[in-house]
């Protein structure tokens, strides 16, 4: 009995693949587990976000929740944007620096106008970090 014979082996060559195709196979999977984990962190961040503007506007003013959900809102904008230069991490040598000008966009702005206040602004656009604590937690207990 020759076990090395096609007839005896119970491998479906139809199903193999190439060496490129696996590559391509492996890169698309990564890449739609990075487009979930994005969407995950902007949809937590908003929720997060909602629940956070509501608190504050009940125990404070609305300008201040006010403050705290546009600094909250770029905060969501930085999200993106590094999620953008994330994804084009393979084409590009050069990363942007847009996202630390939108940072100090922002805190500039809450300076200068009166109605908006810069601690709550502040914290805002750091609710985004809440997000990535959230999903950090859920991975490391879910081992």
């Amino acid at each position: 009995m020759d076990l090395t014979s096609p007839e005896n082996l119970n491998v479906d060559v139809s199903e193999a693949k190439t060496a490129p195709e696996a590559v391509t196979s492996m890169s698309t999977n990564s890449m739609e587990e990075f487009y979930a984990l994005r969407d995950e962190l902007l949809v937590v961040t908003l929720v997060v976000s909602g629940i956070v503007f509501c608190g504050v506007w009940w125990f404070y003013t609305l300008d201040t929740a006010g403050s705290y959900l546009m600094g909250s809102l770029v905060g969501m904008v930085y999200l993106g944007m590094l999620a953008r230069n994330v994804e084009r991490l393979n084409y590009q040598t050069k990363l942007g620096k847009n996202r630390l000008a939108l940072f100090a966009a922002l805190i500039i702005l809450a300076c200068r106008l009166d109605q908006v206040q810069v601690l709550p602004v502040f914290l805002g656009f750091l609710t985004f970090k809440t997000a990535i604590i959230f999903y950090t937690l859920r991975i490391t207990l879910r081992r």
